[in-house]
């Protein structure tokens, strides 16, 4: 899923693919629970529950009207769900869901990531769609995105590696950093070699960047190894199915589905071949899902007997049937799934920035920065151009330092036309050579 905070990303997307390879698709996310499809934002949707969930809902909405002006600030992610969503809507939905896909308590997490990652509630329109049973779907920055064609989201990036000079790129251990000398500014590989640098923009992780840094400003060795073990994240495990026939008409036009309850062990399915007909190996012949299971150590995985708890759990969700014949299992596990926003994160974050940055070391990227609010897509390449911008021309950047700035706007002129002569325009003369 693709969308887009910013012109620039919009426009580079324009170059890196033709109009012919983009599919633009309307978002329809929903809720599985208790049984039933509610479409997603669930506390939109209440009227779909059984009745006793609504009266618990709707009580704790009203409780959370009443008492607003007397909450105090909130210590953590917990209290605001608590006091935005009311004791009902927590124990239904919120804390399950937010446990589950988080893989950390709500309690240990803080308040400054959400922005626009919640949807907040108006409690009369809420109550308004419980009494005339109304559905209200396409809340949030992505009511419609787009997806390439061919290649999935892939493609995007390996349009963009062609792009670039081949000879800029080292893989393998001749380009796997090993040590950091920030102080002399220089880059030990896994090869044994040396690389010097001027500005140095690293997106691996904070905490990996942490433990092989040394002659940092303010910081001894054992400090930076006392920091990085203070970081906080989610692995993720990555789970497939590709099914023979097509989807089943409750499925045909959804996009992905959230899953707060203990029958399946992921929190979040996306009927994939529903983004394009050609990310199965038979386009019109096969379907299929693709499954998010979190882990950390407050939610450990049985890896050995993960996959068939998926398939289990995709059938106590109905996702499939015992008629639906899958011909390909699929399971990988990312070290690095989630930046956790915990509790402290900024004050450990703060100190350690500035301290990287003295030494001409930006970290940015989706845990470079460690802030989840800015770690999609269209955020992590834009923290890039930003630092590269900031290291050569002095700019502010803005998505690392004000995300709220960042994520208020929606880009609006991807569309308009790249100026003659710019790298956008060179990319896309060079994607117009290699289409014909």
């Amino acid at each position: 899923m693709i969308f887009s905070h910013y012109a620039y990303f919009s426009r580079l997307l324009d170059a890196l693919l033709p109009p012919s390879e983009w599919r633009t698709l309307e978002r329809e996310a929903w809720v599985w629970m208790r049984e039933r499809f509610v479409p997603y934002p669930l506390q939109q949707n209440l009227h779909r529950l059984p009745a006793e969930d609504v009266s618990a809902c709707v009580d704790g909405l009203i409780d959370v009207d009443r008492l607003r002006a007397t909450f105090p600030k909130p210590k953590h992610f917990a209290d605001w769900l608590q006091q935005s969503f009311g004791k009902g809507l927590c124990d239904v939905f919120m804390t399950p869901y937010n446990k589950k896909v988080w893989a950390y308590d709500p309690d240990k997490m803080n308040v400054e990531w959400m922005g626009e990652r919640v949807a907040l509630l108006d409690t009369k329109r809420v109550i308004d769609n419980v009494v005339h049973r109304r559905d209200e779907l396409g809340w949030g920055p992505n009511s419609t995105f787009r997806f390439p064609l061919h290649g999935g989201t892939g493609a995007i990036w390996k349009a963009l590696f062609n792009a670039l000079p081949a000879d800029k790129f080292r893989f393998g251990d001749a380009g796997r950093v090993t040590a950091v000398d920030v102080a002399a500014k220089v880059l030990t590989l896994a090869d044994g070699s040396q690389l010097a640098y001027e500005h140095l923009i690293s997106t691996m992780p904070m905490d990996c960047l942490a433990r092989i840094s040394h002659n940092v400003l303010n910081f001894t060795r054992e400090q930076l190894h006392a920091a990085a073990a203070q970081f906080r994240y989610s692995s993720s495990h990555i789970i497939g199915f590709g099914l023979e026939g097509q989807p089943p008409p409750s499925l045909q036009s959804k996009c992905w589905l959230y899953f707060p309850e203990h029958d399946s062990p992921f929190y979040r399915a996306t009927v994939f071949s529903n983004y394009s007909p050609y990310v199965v190996p038979k386009p019109g012949q096969q379907w299929s899902l693709m499954l998010e299971v979190s882990e950390s150590p407050c939610k450990p995985v049985n890896v050995a007997t993960l996959l068939a708890e998926a398939e289990q759990g995709a059938r106590n969700s109905k996702l499939i049937s015992d008629k639906d014949v899958i011909v390909s299992r699929f399971h990988k596990r990312l070290e690095y799934g989630y930046p956790t926003p915990f509790l402290g994160r900024d004050a450990l974050l703060s100190p350690l920035h500035a301290a990287f940055e003295r030494g001409s070391i930006l970290s940015r990227g989706r845990f470079g920065s460690w802030k989840y609010e800015v770690s999609n897509q269209d955020h992590s390449l834009m923290l890039g151009v930003e630092a590269v911008d900031r290291a050569l021309l002095g700019c502010e950047e803005i998505t690392q330092n004000h995300p709220s700035v960042v994520n208020a706007k929606r880009d609006n002129q991807g569309r308009t036309p790249i100026i003659q002569g710019s790298p956008l325009d060179k990319l896309q003369q060079q994607q117009h050579n290699r289409t014909g």
